[in-house]
């Protein structure tokens, strides 16, 4: 696939969501599983539950506004999640364009969500994984998490469960994060950037 033709999104081309995480419930209330909570959440408001996918992900296919859209939950773990996201890419014949990763962000204060398009991974092993199979230009929903306490461990803080005091927003943030993904997918990046970048 060309330069050009990675970048070509037609209004009819479909569009897919991809959240970050870990399979597996012992991971499922963690901070580096957000991406999971965000696209389990986009699964729940269509009332569709995920099936298994030969791409060894979960996917849902629905709707949002005039939009085909794969959500999707690799189960690879995290560090793998390139494979899933590049065999769906090619299942559903996605332009990279149109992908969108949602994902716990260490540099982005708690409660905090940032938008963009591009750029490096910052260490997470997961968009390492998806810029090594499908180079940097997909879509990033970056749910900030804020950095670990004192002389935590980064790979021990991102594994623990959110704190009682975060689970208190947990749910709003969520929701929020799942809005922000409808917003890129109906109005773009800049308006969706504009509405959510607070």
């Amino acid at each position: 696939m060309s330069e050009s033709q990675a970048h070509a999104t037609t209004d009819d081309s479909p569009w897919l969501v991809v959240g970050l995480g870990n399979p597996g419930p012992e991971y499922a209330g963690n901070r580096h599983n957000v991406g999971f909570m965000v696209v389990d959440l986009l699964a729940e408001r269509d009332r569709s539950r995920f099936k298994a996918h030969k791409s060894r992900a979960q996917v849902v296919e629905t709707r949002i506004g005039p939009h085909r859209v794969v959500l999707a939950k690799p189960m690879s773990f995290m560090n793998l999640s390139g494979g899933p996201v590049t065999a769906l890419r090619d299942f559903y014949k996605i332009p990279v364009a149109n992908i969108v990763a949602v994902h716990d962000e260490l540099d982005v204060d708690y409660g905090v969500l940032r938008l963009k398009r591009g750029g490096g991974d910052n260490g997470h092993n997961g968009l390492k994984s998806i810029t090594k199979s499908l180079g940097p230009d997909y879509l990033r929903v970056r749910f900030g998490i804020g950095r670990p306490p004192g002389r935590m461990d980064v790979a021990a803080f991102v594994l623990k469960d959110f704190s009682a005091t975060e689970r208190k927003e947990l749910g709003f943030e969520v929701d929020r994060a799942a809005d922000a993904c409808e917003a890129l997918v109906r109005e773009g990046l800049e308006r969706a950037q504009n509405r959510f970048n607070t």
